[in-house]
């Protein structure tokens, strides 16, 4: 009788971010769109002379950023198995990346201000190949990032003793 494909990966639950990184998640999208909003807003309040324009579309520009960065953060879910790690994004697209512990070549933990100062840090996970075969898991319990760099490379002291 087969084993089924996932049987293993079935037994461990994903895990949510934590509630503190829920500010980062808002602040990565609202900031930006604030800002490159300021200046169709001033243009378009000139052009039209009305100057209600110049405080509403900034403001409309950083709740769309606000209701983003909530989402991201409500959909953005990890697991460590005995395979190796996974990373589920999205709720319409949903995005599943695995990777697999015997493809990990290093592994970085990135700390900014802000992350030090809620207790996070961003996981990075470097396999073989190109520059773009990082996987990042933004906004982790600092002690979860821990965890996980230190499991994932046991992995790769095993592998590189057999």
């Amino acid at each position: 009788m087969t084993e089924p494909l996932n049987a293993h990966a079935d037994t461990v639950a994903w895990q949510p971010l934590p509630t503190r990184a829920r500010l980062l998640f808002v602040l990565a999208p609202t900031l930006p769109l604030f800002f490159v909003s300021l200046f169709p807003a001033f243009t378009l309040s000139r052009l039209l002379d009305v100057w209600a324009i110049l405080p509403a579309l900034p403001l409309l520009a950083a709740a769309l950023g606000a209701w983003i960065g909530t989402k991201q953060y409500r959909h953005t879910w990890w697991r460590l198995d005995d395979d190796g790690l996974a990373i589920r994004r999205g709720r319409l697209w949903q995005r599943e990346t695995r990777v697999p512990a015997t493809r990990v070549q290093h592994l970085d933990i990135k700390r900014g201000p802000l992350q030090r100062s809620r207790g996070l840090a961003t996981l990075v996970v470097h396999t073989a190949g190109t520059r773009h075969s990082a996987v990042t898991v933004p906004n982790l319990d600092a002690g979860d990032a821990e965890r996980l760099r230190d499991r994932l490379g046991r992995q790769i002291d095993h592998d590189d003793d057999a």
